[in-house]
């Protein structure tokens, strides 16, 4: 039978919804596809659980053919399992804990590593019984500082996520690589954009880590990519370190006045007018040794102050910050930071806007650096360069201050913003920049989980090997969110057919009742031949309204009973084209077949 619109749980919306950033959440809440309960928390209604369940059977049918097993974990788990990976402190303010009855505590499951590794624990023992690959689709929670973009980025959203268990690395490799293609086959099938790029392992370590990311100017994540096929997040970018110069002959550092300079641009502009260069070419950002003071804060609290140096024309990125020092949080140090360190005995202060490795007294190295503080250089910054840096003394800088001869550092940090025109690490050309939203993660974990639970099996030769393990996942509400956010005009959704709602939507539009005979004729015929159909059977609603109603739920093929309904003819209505056909009763199944 159609589904009729008159009886179908669903009320569209003629506004945006006030919270509402970007396209995907302004209309899957105005076409009654969700409705928002708290920040990041939606209840899902007819339209949208039909959309997502089409989803998750493309996920689930190449899971399938992949090898995968589903099974199906709680999301209420104990604290037992991710206290011995130590995820419940690592975790920090960003999962839901609660406690029950009596006191034991639990969380919501933000992700479900742990569990699945006891179970394969627990049922399995040999090497026989591996490789082994389970998947789920199941919710998740985090409690998100700031939720977005309605489904792009919630606290409790959809995820399909497997886990592969072998007991060899090129076991491993092979139950990677089908995990991998089977994500290319998904998200083929439902039809979007996606690059492939490197990413960022985490704490967890691992040989390999790749993200699935959708381009689109909304996205969350930015990538690089060059023309010669490299592509990676930024997180996981690695800058290539220029060739070390020879320091012989370079003349020594000098400290200038440089009054009012506390920014770069102020620097350079009076280093041009005051202090130009022999060779005459201007001084430019690249120039200077710019010095940024990060507060790290470590797992067991502790905070600590660092340095990073890095060229002038160059910010530091903070993402790439966060996996310098994971799993310590990162941020910029604050007023008080600089006030506890303005003046200390037998160093130099820490002077804002004038900060430098070298002392006024002299370079003073390492351990003992001019301020006191961890000093970390940015990988540009190599030996037998000179640079324009502060002297940890208001109102002077220090010309010519090379690296290696008169200043080195306690390490590198590769924390600096990536900029259109880097050169690829792998030697691939340069880099353009472009905005992405994750919506898959494919990730070997290796041995952490295993190690930590204690899952070994039996090898060939009776001894006891540790399993490695595969991460799979792929975000379902998102990937739904992000096909919304890709197919849409200003009128409304336009879903893609394999994930649309339903196949045909038939709009009864005028008062004969001939319209609604053949209507109701039509869209039994239809469904009898294999087609989903939505029927706006509604009495009372005037044809403006239902064709505004049938471009915001966004079916891709409309039809049109009207008028000429009773000579027979109905208009088909293409909504990814816009174009319109009149067609014979006759032939509507054909044509819409065609389409």
């Amino acid at each position: 039978m159609p589904t009729r619109l008159s009886h179908l749980f669903v009320r569209t919306l003629r506004e945006d919804p006030v919270d509402a950033e970007v396209a995907s959440h302004r209309l899957l809440v105005r076409a009654g596809y969700i409705r928002r309960q708290a920040p990041g928390v939606f209840a899902w209604l007819p339209l949208g659980l039909r959309v997502k369940r089409k989803i998750e059977a493309i996920i689930r049918e190449e899971m399938d053919a992949a090898g995968a097993q589903e099974v199906h974990f709680p999301g209420l788990l104990p604290r037992e399992p991710y206290e011995q990976t130590g995820r419940w402190e690592k975790y920090g303010d960003g999962i839901f804990r609660l406690q029950d009855r009596k006191g034991a505590d639990y969380l919501l499951a933000p992700t479900h590593e742990e569990v699945f590794t006891l179970m394969v624990k627990d049922l399995y023992s040999s090497y026989k019984d591996l490789p082994l690959s389970i998947y789920q689709i199941q919710d998740k929670y985090r409690d998100e500082a700031r939720s977005r973009g309605g489904l792009l980025r919630g606290r409790e959203f959809t995820m399909k996520d497997a886990y592969s268990f072998d007991y060899t690395d090129a076991g491993l490799d092979v139950s990677y690589q089908a995990q991998r293609d089977a994500y290319e086959r998904i998200f083929t099938r439902l039809g979007l954009d996606y690059v492939i790029v490197a990413a960022d392992s985490g704490l967890m370590g691992g040989a390999r880590s790749e993200e699935f990311l959708h381009p689109t100017l909304v996205g969350e994540d930015t990538f690089v990519r060059s023309a010669g096929g490299y592509a990676a997040n930024v997180e996981a970018f690695v800058t290539r370190a220029p060739e070390a110069r020879s320091i012989e002959g370079l003349t020594p550092a000098e400290v200038l006045d440089t009054p009012d300079t506390p920014t770069i641009a102020t620097l350079v502009a009076v280093a041009n007018e005051k202090h130009p260069r022999p060779d005459g070419r201007a001084w430019t950002a690249a120039d200077t040794l710019k010095n940024i003071v990060l507060t790290v804060k470590n797992v067991d609290g502790n905070r600590e102050l660092v340095v990073i140096g890095l060229p002038g024309d160059r910010d530091v990125d903070m993402k790439r910050a966060e996996v310098v020092f994971q799993p310590a949080e990162v941020e910029a140090a604050t007023p008080e930071d600089f006030a506890a360190h303005a003046k200390l005995e037998g160093r130099a202060a820490l002077v804002k806007g004038y900060i430098g490795p070298w002392g006024v007294d002299g370079p003073v190295l390492g351990e003992t650096s001019s301020t006191g503080i961890r000093y970390l250089l940015d990988p540009r910054v190599v030996d037998g360069s000179g640079w324009i840096t502060g002297a940890n003394v208001h109102g002077q800088h220090v010309f010519g201050l090379v690296a290696g001869r008169d200043f080195t550092a306690d390490g590198i940090a590769d924390v600096a913003e990536v900029l259109e025109g880097d050169p690829a690490p792998d030697g691939s050309g340069p880099v353009e920049l472009a905005r992405g939203m994750e919506i898959g993660h494919v990730f070997q974990l290796g041995r952490f989980f295993a190690d930590a639970l204690g899952l070994k099996v039996l090898d060939e030769n009776g001894k006891l090997v540790t399993v490695t393990m595969g991460s799979y996942g792929i975000g379902v509400t998102r990937v739904l969110a992000v096909i919304a956010e890709s197919n849409n005009d200003g009128k409304g959704l336009i879903w893609p057919k394999n994930v649309a709602p339903f196949d045909v939507h038939i709009v009864a539009a005028g008062k004969d009742a001939v319209v609604y005979e053949v209507a109701e004729a039509l869209s039994a015929t239809l469904e009898d031949s294999g087609l989903d159909v939505l029927f706006d059977d509604r009495p009372k609603v005037s044809p403006g309204v239902k064709f505004g109603d049938a471009e915001l739920l966004g079916v891709p093929v409309i039809v049109i009973v009207g008028r000429s309904a009773a000579d027979g003819t109905v208009e088909l209505w293409d909504r990814r084209t816009g174009e319109r056909t009149p067609l014979p009763v006759a032939e509507v199944a054909a044509a819409i077949a065609a389409l």
